[in-house]
């Protein structure tokens, strides 16, 4: 039960930091994503793998370090923690926030592009720095992991909104509409791309260390 609350609570407070944020409309929105899920990452790490993302769960998953059993459980915590964060930013905030979106000029293409490289980078750091013989017991993975996400959030989110994250679009998402936005027609790229970028990292690991368990 420990590790399921850990991943409500670290999505929780990345979900609340990007709506937050959002609100205020500052370019540092992207750094300050990076540190709450450094911080995050440093709170979790030790409890549930601090994945905090579904298509991060699927990567361990398909890597042979995450137990089937545990996936759907992971998804109910990250997605719940999300929707909370989203509820509770409405409230906090006393105003809308904006749900992740794509740029208006971006072209679908362009945008889930976006979402599967970056998610992609963002999988293949976790993979080396949290799950490999050479990299065990390590103290960077926290910072690693944040840098990956806030140089995407900077680099990406100008175009397809930065989510790589389908409990980021979820939560979000889905209470602006239940609070009358329109924003839903943005959630399938915000599913697709991370899960493909996710999957396709846990290929490059492979072949990076010889196979998945090559390490």
């Amino acid at each position: 039960m420990s590790k399921y609350l850990t991943e409500f609570i670290g999505t929780f407070f990345l979900v609340l930091t990007i709506c937050l944020m959002s609100v205020r409309g500052t370019d540092l929105t992207a750094l300050a994503v990076g540190a709450v899920l450094t911080a995050m990452v440093y709170m979790g790490g030790h409890i549930s793998g601090a994945h905090y993302n579904p298509a991060i769960s699927v990567a361990f998953l398909l890597r042979g370090k995450f137990p089937a059993r545990d996936l759907v459980p992971y998804w109910v915590a990250q997605i719940a923690g999300a929707l909370a964060a989203a509820g509770v930013a409405l409230v906090i905030a006393d105003q809308p926030y904006n749900p992740p979106a794509p740029a208006a000029d971006a072209s679908v293409m362009a945008a889930i592009g976006t979402e599967i490289l970056f998610t992609f980078a963002l999988a293949l750091v976790i993979l080396n720095v949290a799950t490999t013989k050479a990299t065990e017991g390590n103290a960077f993975y926290g910072l690693a992991i944040g840098l990956t996400v806030a140089a995407g959030a900077f680099a990406g989110g100008p175009i397809s909104g930065g989510v790589f994250n389908p409990a980021v679009g979820i939560g979000p998402i889905l209470v602006d509409v239940i609070d009358g936005g329109n924003s839903a027609g943005h959630l399938w790229m915000y599913l697709v791309g991370p899960l493909v970028g996710a999957a396709l990292a846990v290929g490059a690991y492979s072949m990076q260390h010889g196979g998945l368990t090559g390490d």
